[in-house]
């Protein structure tokens, strides 16, 4: 089969359509046929050599997520069959025409989506999801999404709207925050310098949010802590901007607040098997109602894989872009 493939770390030049061997399920995974395949930024990171693939799981063959049909079952699957469109996460390995993967780690894909609309869904929902969850979503609650023109940034925004509360948002162009009021945002902030802190806390009355969901990382810590409002929480998704940063301690005790980082690539297999459940059981819905939706950006070929690298490295994307493997480009 074909994949995509990381010949060594560098540029989108390093990448390569190659040949490589067919998996084969063992008695717990399903194979799947890919149709399309989400580009995240960790591939980006992988392909530079920065992001390390689990245990098990090859490094030279990026891939976080796919959407497909069932082509083969292991021995001891029963709740999929062959023919089945499923979707999912995966440690790696998820930009070839064929992947293996636990069954418990699959979701059906619902039948509004397409196969590109499908592959722009597990990655950004589930870590959106999951880290709402982790920050005590609710009706009445103030929610911060930075970067919410990035694909988990549109996905945490209508996640959140969908539950009733009240997000605030940042990007780097007043463009961004323009196509994210037309989500549901209630009122967007330029990221450049610290003016957006000021402006915030005027937009909530001086109460400042509930929860911030961070994908910039030490750069943002601190005016992190000054816009959460008293026992907020601070979900650290990503660290785009830096790792190392400093913070007000005394503050932190002060709003008796609470800072919780979150990564869905190094989870066991059964953490991420309970929260592809809760994926399909809370967030699934949504979409086949289409009270959420897949943003998409643009579509690429599988062979322009290194442009499709470029184009996310410019920042110039709003919501996901996503690889056609196995279907033709519609999008």
């Amino acid at each position: 089969m074909r994949a995509v493939m990381i010949s060594e770390p560098g540029g989108p030049d390093v990448l390569k359509i190659g040949e490589i061997p067919q998996p084969i399920p063992q008695a717990d995974q399903v194979l799947v046929r890919v149709d399309a395949a989400g580009l995240n930024r960790a591939d980006l990171l992988q392909r530079k050599g920065g992001y390390p693939a689990p245990a098990g799981i090859r490094a030279d063959i990026p891939g976080l997520e796919f959407a497909g049909i069932v082509a083969d079952v292991g021995s001891a699957v029963d709740q999929w069959k062959v023919d089945d469109r499923v979707f999912g996460i995966v440690g790696g390995a998820g930009q070839a025409e064929y992947v293996v993967t636990a069954a418990d780690q699959i979701a059906a894909i619902p039948s509004n989506l397409d196969p590109i609309a499908a592959a722009a869904v597990p990655e950004v929902f589930m870590t959106a999801y999951d880290a709402l969850q982790q920050g005590g979503l609710a009706a009445d609650k103030r929610v911060l999404v930075h970067a919410v023109g990035s694909g988990v940034g549109t996905a945490a925004l209508q996640l959140a709207k969908a539950a009733g509360a009240m997000v605030y948002g940042t990007a780097r162009t007043a463009a961004k925050l323009k196509q994210a009021t037309e989500l549901g945002l209630e009122q967007g902030f330029v990221q450049d310098g610290d003016s957006w802190v000021s402006e915030l806390m005027a937009a909530t009355g001086g109460q400042g949010v509930d929860l911030v969901l961070d994908f910039v990382g030490a750069p943002l810590l601190q005016a992190n802590l000054d816009v959460l409002a008293s026992r907020g929480r601070i979900i650290v998704i990503g660290t785009m901007g830096g790792a190392r940063g400093e913070l007000n301690l005394g503050l932190l005790m002060r709003k008796r607040a609470c800072i919780i980082g979150t990564m869905l690539r190094i989870r066991p297999p059964a953490e991420k098997a309970r929260l592809t459940g809760d994926f399909a059981r809370d967030v699934v819905p949504l979409l086949a109602s289409g009270e959420v939706k897949p943003i998409i950006d643009r579509v690429f070929l599988f062979d322009q894989i290194a442009g499709a690298h470029r184009y996310m490295e410019s920042n110039a994307n709003f919501g996901k872009i996503v690889l056609a493997v196995g279907v033709p480009v519609s999008h």
